[in-house]
Formats: structure tokens, C-alpha cells, sequence
């Protein structure tokens, strides 16, 4: 019988996650006209895309490489060799922009947006007023007066436009029709280079250029979701170019072994970057998440959520935790993790008992030698080398219907080439949420 394990203190959520162990439940997708089709969707196909899911309303391409072919770990190995190219048209570009945009958007994130300079962007959390992430984007900030939220899977204009019914601050808040493209991988800056000239060498970490490409205007910024140098090409007016730029993009990437992938998750795991939906979501505290760094002592301005957020980080302060679970790395037994989990797998004491936690982002590192996870422990089982047991599914368990060991690890399980502001901090010994 599949059950949902009452053993697994959820106290702390309205609405436990779903931990019942379903595994593979085969369905066919339906394609209609109730979900989006981005301006890429018919390009991605072209390119052999053969699965997908729905994120932000809108079809998402999450495979090329059949199994049979080598999967996931052959556009892995591409991400980390060579260069890649994902279709990522479902970050939706929410833009707040008039007269009081710097003023709003520093209200709605918890990061000090006045900070942000022009042609320069940020990784950025939004929170309700309990301090539950309701997205995490990376804000670019075009002009004195004009902002993007390129944003994770939540609908967030819906929020943004409610914030500012009530707040009626002099700016304007819609998506626009600008669809991302990006560029990830070792090669990335030759292929960059190729595509938009020597400039884009000086651009920093989250910097920003404008430029063309095809005879398309599009925003270019060094950011992406792998843990790999890489870049975001942002194309404005897409629903009219996306052929011109997608074509454009392969052509110039034949002489750097360019592959069309998926968002690289194997990656994005390796570099501990969190997936909205999948390890957090509105009931999250970026106190619970390693994301504390995203909420400053010593910001100027009030923001939604700041209260709550400031009572927690008072109990974490007096060595309290005031949560049931916390987020942490592990390192996992089992054969080799080669595709997407179909549950949460639950995860015991280091004897095999009734669960206590859960992973919510497992895969297997080559590069490590072992699987890994990003997942929830109670907040007494979070430290570094804690032994535990993982209930992996047979395909992957050593012993059909036996646990697997797993041991908390520290986070990131291999470093980023561009190390998040949280890794510099730690690597300083300071304080991650200064």
C-alpha cells in the first residue's frame, strides 16, 4: 500500500510535501493550447527534445539524449566539456519599470536592490510575509528606472501587480516578451565571443551588456543555472526572432562542439543552486535552505517578510532552531542515480527505521564518484558526517528493499566556477548574511 509516512515531522507546513513513494507512474504529456508553447518550442524538437514538463505555464523542454543513446550523462558531460545551448524560454521576464521601480523592488526583495547598479544583476530571493520564498529570480537591473525578474517556476506578476495595488507606487509591472536562452559550459566565452565580439570578455559575474546577434537586440548577461562559466542570452521581441537567434546561436557553435541540452541539473546539484518547487518553495525559510546569505543584517530599507525573517534569524542567533527540517548535502550508497527522481525518497536514521526526512534533489556525480542529494533532515541530524540511510527505489538500491547508507556533507559538493556570494563569505570566515 502507498501511504504518506506520519513519521516525517512536516509540523511546521500547511501543506505537507507529498511523500508518498508512487515511483514511475508512465503518462503521455498533453500538448494544448490551455499551456504555452515558447517561440524555441518547435526549434527544441527539432533538436531532438523527446520529453518535457510544465514550468511557469509553459512547455519545458527537459531532455534530448535518449536513454539508449547515454541520457543525462552524455548532455552532462557535453555541459562539462564543451558548451551547451537550453531552450529556458519559460523564465519569464516580469519588468517593473517607472519612477519609483528601484523604490518597489526593494520593498519586494530582501537584498538591497539600491545596490544593484544599472546593466548589472543579482541572484535575489522574494518572500511573503511568514518569509516563505516565493521566488527565487536574478533581477537585472537595465536603468535607474528599469528592472527584470527572470524568474524560477511561481507565478510572480500575479503577486508583484497585488503588492502594488495596495502600495499604488508610480510603476508599471508585466511580462514582456523577451524569451533566454543560455550558454553554459567551458567553452562558453570562446562561443560568446563568436557570437557578439571582444566586449563580452568584460563582462563581470551577473554584469550585463546590450548587444546584436543576427540582427536581433538582445541582453546578455554571464550568469546561468550550471555551476559552469556560462551566459544568458535574452532575446527581445522573441515571438517575432526566435528562429533568427536559435539558428544563429547552432551555426556559431558548430566550431565549439555546441550541444543542445537540457537545464543541466546533474550540474546545478554538484553546485548546491536550488530548484523552485523542487527543494523549496512558499513555505521555505531561506534560513532552512542555506540561503541565509540572502537576508542582510544591515539593509536600510523594510521589505515583505523582514519581520518574520529577523524573529528567525533571532532564534538561530540564541541557538535555537525554529524549524522541524533543514537542508543539507548528502552523499548516498546505491548504484549510479542516472535521471530524475519520481518522489521524494525518504531518509531514516543511519539504522533504517521510520523515516524522518526526505531527498528532494538527488543524482549521481560523476566527477565524485558517488550519488549525492540535496534533501531535509531534522535540524538535530544536520551536521557534516551524520551517518543516515537513504530508501532508495530497487532500480538504484544496492539490495532491493534495503536502505542505503548516506552521510551529511557540506554544500557545494564541487565548487562553481563563479562561487555564490554565500561560498566567498564562508571561504572568508565572515558572516554569510552581512
Amino acid at each position: 500500500m502507498i501511504h504518506q509516512p506520519t513519521s516525517v515531522d512536516q509540523s511546521d507546513r500547511i501543506v505537507p510535501v507529498n511523500l508518498r513513494q508512487s515511483g514511475r507512474t508512465p503518462a503521455e504529456l498533453l500538448i494544448s493550447t490551455r499551456v504555452r508553447k515558447s517561440p524555441y518550442w518547435h526549434l527544441s524538437h527539432e533538436a531532438g527534445c523527446w520529453r518535457a514538463t510544465v514550468y511557469n505555464r509553459i512547455y519545458h523542454p527537459r531532455g534530448y539524449v535518449r536513454p539508449e543513446d547515454g541520457g543525462a550523462a552524455t548532455e552532462h558531460e557535453a555541459l562539462t566539456r564543451d558548451v551547451t545551448v537550453w531552450n529556458v524560454a519559460v523564465e519569464r521576464q516580469i519588468r517593473v519599470r517607472g519612477p519609483e521601480a528601484e523604490r518597489f523592488t526593494d520593498y519586494v526583495i530582501t537584498r538591497d536592490a539600491t545596490r544593484i547598479e544599472p546593466m548589472h544583476a543579482k541572484y535575489v530571493i522574494v518572500c511573503n510575509e511568514k518569509g516563505g520564498i516565493l521566488n527565487d529570480p536574478v533581477l537585472l537591473r537595465l536603468s535607474e528606472d528599469e528592472f527584470w525578474f527572470s524568474l524560477a517556476d511561481s507565478d510572480l506578476l500575479f503577486w508583484l501587480q497585488g503588492v502594488n495595488v495596495g502600495l499604488r507606487m508610480e510603476v508599471e509591472i508585466d511580462e514582456i516578451d523577451v524569451c533566454p536562452l543560455q550558454i553554459q559550459g567551458p567553452k562558453s566565452l570562446d562561443l560568446m565571443v563568436d557570437l557578439v565580439g571582444e566586449g563580452v570578455r568584460d563582462i563581470p559575474y551577473y554584469g550585463i551588456m546590450g548587444a546584436e546577434i543576427a540582427g536581433c537586440s538582445v541582453v546578455v548577461s554571464q550568469s546561468g543555472f550550471s555551476g559552469e562559466k556560462g551566459y544568458e542570452i535574452y532575446l527581445r521581441d522573441a515571438t517575432l526572432h526566435a528562429e533568427r537567434l536559435w539558428r544563429a546561436v547552432l551555426a556559431a557553435g558548430e566550431a565549439h562542439r555546441l550541444m543542445v541540452i537540457a537545464p543541466g541539473h546533474q550540474r546545478r546539484i554538484q553546485a548546491g543552486i536550488l530548484s523552485w518547487g523542487q527543494d523549496i518553495d512558499h513555505e521555505t525559510s531561506p534560513f532552512q535552505c542555506n540561503l541565509a546569505y540572502q537576508v542582510p543584517r544591515e539593509k536600510q530599507g523594510d521589505y515583505i517578510g523582514r519581520a518574520a525573517l529577523e524573529r528567525q534569524r533571532a532564534e538561530l542567533d540564541a541557538g535555537r532552531c525554529p524549524f522541524a527540517m533543514v537542508m543539507v548535502g548528502m552523499t548516498l550508497g546505491g548504484k549510479p542515480i542516472d535521471d530524475y527522481a519520481p518522489d521524494f525518497w525518504l531518509v531514516s536514521d543511519a539504522d533504517g527505521g521510520d523515516p524522518i526526512g526526505y531527498l528532494t534533489s538527488p543524482w549521481h556525480a560523476p566527477e565524485l564518484g558517488c550519488n549525492i542529494a540535496l534533501g531535509y533532515v531534522p535540524a538535530g541530524k544536520s551536521g557534516v558526517g551524520t551517518d543516515l540511510a537513504v530508501w532508495l527505489p530497487d532500480e538504484y538500491a544496492s539490495a532491493p528493499g534495503r536502505p542505503d547508507r548516506a552521510q551529511v556533507c557540506e554544500v557545494p559538493f564541487r565548487p562553481s566556477v563563479n562561487p555564490s556570494a554565500r561560498e566567498v563569505a564562508l571561504a572568508r570566515g565572515l558572516d554569510a548574511t552581512v
